[in-house]
């Protein structure tokens, strides 16, 4: 990971302007701070991935969250790409006074030089991809599969520059790791499952709360003691026989991982800003 900062640092200066993907489910938690301090004061576009899995009306919050930061934002679904040219767009918007400053001064005009970056995991072989129009990029549905930078001429006037996903050295809040956990930037495993399942399942109950009805016919009140009454009810729902006499816990989280990560629950985003 330092060395993947190392080399979007030094090429920094080479670029025009930074397209920072983010997770539209997840749009703080999927950032990674360590950009700021790297990009510093280098014009951004925020780009949202994944729009099709992210609750509409809280990405739109985040859209105007992003404004009153002072950050041009958008959206895209990964699976049906036509945004080329809102991108381009979004860019030259982002650079206007710029371009305005090299017209003035006689220069002539060349292509947009644009930094893609964002963690693993969060569609950035795929934006690329199908901004180019061609197998671009490589990609995998897993971290790590970007492993140094390319430069990719999508046409004469707009250029990329890729970059290795890079993750946080380590999350030190628990809820912005579970998160990212949620989303799949990071492997379950790495945290506690019943923590996650439990709060996965706190926090659809308190937003969704349709979707564990119509799924599990599951609503519960949480000043009540309700995590094992609801593990008892997934597994009565989905059939789940019990062993020894007991609830198979391990397998009632399996199953609603799995329902969550297959979106069984429709689209969910797992955070608000703060407005």
């Amino acid at each position: 990971m330092a060395k993947a900062e190392r080399e979007i640092e030094s090429k920094i200066k080479l670029i025009d302007i930074v397209i920072e993907l983010v997770d539209a489910r997840a749009p703080y938690s999927s950032k990674n701070r360590t950009f700021d301090r790297i990009i510093k004061n280098k014009p951004r576009l925020i780009v949202m991935t994944k729009k099709d899995l992210a609750d509409n009306q809280v990405t739109e919050l985040w859209i105007d969250a992003f404004k009153k930061q002072g950050y041009e934002a958008m959206t895209v679904n990964l699976k049906s790409f036509n945004e080329y040219k809102k991108i381009i767009n979004k860019c030259k918007l982002v650079l206007r006074e710029k371009m305005e400053k090299e017209r003035s001064r006689g220069l002539k005009p060349r292509a947009i030089r644009a930094m893609v970056i964002g963690v693993p995991n969060v569609g950035k072989s795929t934006f690329i991809n199908q901004l180019a129009k061609r197998k671009a990029a490589v990609t995998g549905n897993r971290p790590g599969v970007t492993k140094a930078q390319q430069i990719i001429r999508v046409d004469k006037d707009f250029e990329l520059f890729d970059t290795p996903g890079v993750l946080a050295p380590k999350y030190t809040d628990e809820q912005i790791a579970k998160n990212v956990a949620l989303i799949g930037s990071i492997k379950l495993d790495i945290l506690p499952r019943d923590d996650l399942f439990i709060y996965a399942i706190s926090y659809l109950n308190k937003y969704y709360p349709s979707a564990l009805k119509e799924r599990y016919d599951l609503s519960f009140d949480e000043q009540e003691d309700w995590v094992l009454p609801v593990f008892e009810q997934i597994a009565k729902v989905r059939h789940l026989k019990k062993v020894r006499g007991e609830t198979d816990y391990e397998r009632v989280m399996d199953l609603f991982f799995k329902d969550l990560f297959d979106g069984a629950f429709g689209s969910v985003s797992w955070e608000r800003p703060n407005v």
